[in-house]
């Protein structure tokens, strides 16, 4: 069986969630997969207010990468502040890369509970 697809939010692997072009007619249809309810309801108001081919961060994208700085110091606390990027090991550099990743996409999935949250009118 071949691997989902990863989320168009997060980029956690995708769970039966599926956005397509309804307007266009011909295949192949622009698509999307998600992980769920909140990231797909997030991506599609994002889709609706962004312009097509800007590639500039969103708001959202940009709060995420402040949510992902905490994590991150802590791992280099741990590291120590005084080492160099080059002299980092490969398994520091791979735990910096996966911290950053998960803290993004953590912060990415709670703006999106967040604003669904807000949109409830009672």
């Amino acid at each position: 069986m071949a691997p989902e697809p990863p989320c168009a939010v997060c980029r956690r692997a995708a769970r039966g969630f599926l956005w397509f072009d309804p307007t266009r007619r011909v295949p192949p249809r622009p698509s999307a997969w998600f992980c769920g309810m909140p990231c797909q309801h997030l991506w599609t108001r994002l889709a609706a207010r962004s312009a097509p081919g800007v590639v500039d961060l969103t708001e959202q994208e940009r709060a995420a990468i402040r949510a992902a700085v905490r994590p991150l110091a802590e791992v280099m606390g741990e590291i120590g502040w005084g080492t160099r990027l080059q002299d980092l090991t490969e398994p520091q550099v791979l735990t910096l890369i996966e911290v950053a990743v998960d803290a993004f996409q953590d912060a990415m999935r709670a703006l999106a509970e967040k604003a669904v949250q807000d949109e409830v009118p009672f």
